[in-house]
């Protein structure tokens, strides 16, 4: 297994809007975060690593149950040096999602298991 294979991109969503916005604006609001995160850590390791195999990119998508939720992860990432991006729809400056830069599973898991897969 390459390194790159063992890299995964966590994206969380602010559930509340899941939930009432429609899924093209959801989803493009992921993009916009994995984009920017992707932009800010381009020249990250791991970063590089990961874009090294485009067909086998690993990313889990999650959901906090709402905007409270997430930017208390946003803190905690903060506080533990997890790079990462929120993203903030403006100009409603809501949280929206938040994407961390790819890293290896047991170095994030830990941040994240307690949100439940997006369905």
């Amino acid at each position: 297994m390459t390194t790159a294979a063992k890299l995964v991109q966590y994206v969380v969503v602010n559930g509340e809007i899941a939930k009432s916005w429609p899924k093209g604006a959801v989803i493009a609001q992921c993009c916009h975060a994995v984009s920017a995160v992707s932009h800010l850590y381009g020249t990250d390791p791991d970063t590089v690593e990961y874009f090294k195999d485009l067909d086998n990119m690993h990313k889990v998508v999650l959901e906090a149950p709402d905007a409270g939720k997430l930017n208390g992860l946003g803190e905690v990432l903060l506080q533990n040096d997890i790079k990462h991006k929120v993203w903030i729809e403006q100009p409603e400056n809501i949280p929206t999602c938040i994407a961390l830069k790819p890293y290896r599973k047991e170095e994030v898991q830990k941040y994240v298991k307690k949100f439940k897969l997006l369905s």
